[in-house]
This record gives C-alpha cells, sequence and structure tokens, in this order.
C-alpha cells in the first residue's frame, strides 16, 4: 500500500502534468507509471536495500516522484522562458515527448539502487528497459520511431543522473538538477531513526536532515532559481558536494540560479 505522502505526491503530479494541457501522452504515462505494480515494488525494495542494507538516505518511491515533480516545473519555467529542449530544437520530437522522456527518468532512475550503490545507474537502466517498452508501446501504438526516441532519451537521463557520465540533451540536463534538488531532511529521516549512522552514508544523511526547504522558482536573470534553506551548516555538504556538482555537470546548467542560505545568513549566491 502506498503511503500519505505517496498519495500527495501522486496527485500533485497527476494536476501538475494535467496543467500543460497537452494531447494527453504525458499524462497517460505518470498515470501508469503511479499505477503499475512492477514500478512500485521495485521502487519499494530499492529504498529497503538503500536504507536498510547500505545505510544511505531515501532512494524510494518518494524519492523518485519527487524528482519527477521537481523535474516538471523546471520543464514548465523553462517552457514558459521560451527555451526549446533538445527534441524541439532538433525538430525530431515535440514538448511533450520531451517532458514524457523526463517523466521515465525521473520514475525510474534509482530501481539499480536494488542492488548496490556502485553503478546503480546502470542497473536501473537495465531494470528499466523493460518497464518503458511495456509502457511505451501502449503510449505510441504503432509509433516505433517515437518509442525509441523517447526510451533512448529516457535512458540518457538515467545513465546521467548522478552527473558522473556525459550527457547530451537538455531534457537529462534537467533530470540530474532535479535529482540534486531532492535533499530536504524528510530523506534522511527513516535511517536517522533508526540510528544507521555509522555505515558509508551517514554525511548525506546529518547533510539532508539540515536543508528545510528547496524551492524551484522563476529566476531573474535565468529562467530557473533554486533557493536551497537549513537550519545550520551542515547543509552546505548537500549544496557543494551534490547539487552544485550536478549543476556544473549539466546541459541545464546556463539556465540556473543557485542559492542557499542557513539560519538568518545572507543568502549565498553560487551560481
Amino acid at each position: 500500500m502506498k503511503s500519505k505522502k505517496e498519495n500527495v505526491l501522486d496527485n500533485i503530479l497527476i494536476n501538475t502534468v494535467e496543467s500543460f494541457r497537452l494531447s494527453g501522452k504525458a499524462e497517460t504515462s505518470i498515470r501508469l507509471l503511479l499505477d503499475d505494480e512492477e514500478v512500485q515494488l521495485s521502487q519499494e525494495y530499492a529504498n529497503t536495500v538503500s536504507i536498510v542494507r547500505l545505510g544511505f538516505n531515501d532512494h524510494g518511491p518518494v524519492h523518485m516522484k519527487t524528482v519527477a515533480l521537481n523535474a516538471i516545473r523546471m520543464l514548465q519555467l523553462l517552457r514558459q522562458a521560451n527555451i526549446k529542449t533538445s527534441l524541439e530544437k532538433e525538430d525530431y520530437g515535440d514538448f511533450e515527448d520531451s517532458l514524457t522522456a523526463v517523466i521515465f527518468s525521473s520514475m525510474l532512475h534509482d530501481l539499480g539502487m536494488s542492488v548496490g550503490r556502485q553503478d546503480h545507474e546502470l542497473f536501473s537502466i537495465f531494470f528499466s528497459i523493460p518497464i518503458l517498452d511495456r509502457i511505451l508501446r501502449e503510449i505510441y501504438k504503432g509509433d516505433l520511431k517515437k518509442q525509441i526516441m523517447v526510451r533512448s532519451l529516457a535512458v540518457e537521463g538515467i545513465a546521467g543522473h548522478m552527473g558522473s557520465r556525459s550527457i547530451h540533451s537538455l531534457e537529462a540536463g534537467i533530470v540530474q538538477i532535479a535529482d540534486g534538488c531532492d535533499m530536504t531532511k524528510g530523506r534522511a529521516r527513516i535511517p536517522i531513526a533508526l540510528g544507521m549512522v555509522q555505515k558509508t552514508g551517514h554525511i548525506h544523511q546529518y547533510s539532508a536532515n539540515s536543508i528545510e526547504e528547496v524551492q524551484i522558482i522563476a529566476g531573474q536573470d535565468k529562467p530557473i532559481r533554486i533557493d536551497v534553506r537549513m537550519s545550520n551548516e551542515a547543509g552546505y555538504f548537500q549544496v557543494e558536494e551534490v547539487l552544485l556538482k550536478k549543476i556544473a555537470n549539466s546541459t541545464a546548467k546556463p539556465y540556473i540560479e543557485l542559492y542557499a542560505q542557513a539560519r538568518e545568513e545572507s543568502p549565498r549566491q553560487y551560481l
């Protein structure tokens, strides 16, 4: 059964995608993914391995849905600023195809945590391909070209979400940053409650536990502004060692403003 937080996120995701008023492919994608038993069970087991076995923070359904929501919001802001996605620029697809690929990437990017941390993005691809093929056949009925295109773009987003591999599409760059933006204290609540701070992931837990809020809003000089507010300076680890590095390696970097603030300090501008 889904948690209350998952159900809330499900409704927000559906409403946000509906607000684009597109043809319905993206909306169908998110609904099918949210209702898919294989996706749900895979996300839940990935989270169990991440928290219980490895001592890391949340890498389960709440995290993957939060990343999807972050990515969708950033695409929305780029669209409002008349910034075209890679598929639009290349005249190979439209905005909805890009949105659909980003949704799949975000919702499936951490399935490989069910195996372990090392190369988990590659294991995520392995587990995601059958799901992608199955659902994309339903969304793009009879359009093999679109199925292949969206699958490839989704896989690029999964492969590149850690920021350690070169990516080339704006869509994949958005997924990379969206993943880094999910670093509020809620991600660390379970491992800290279990007293599992002795394992490898403990600095991520304590740092994430210092992050009070991450806002993704329209920027003044760039289309997207990311504001990070934290209760103490430990949160700067998440900002500087995780989020900033992902932005630096992202194709979406030219469109991002990044600010972080601890307690009553003046906001620290990074980008």
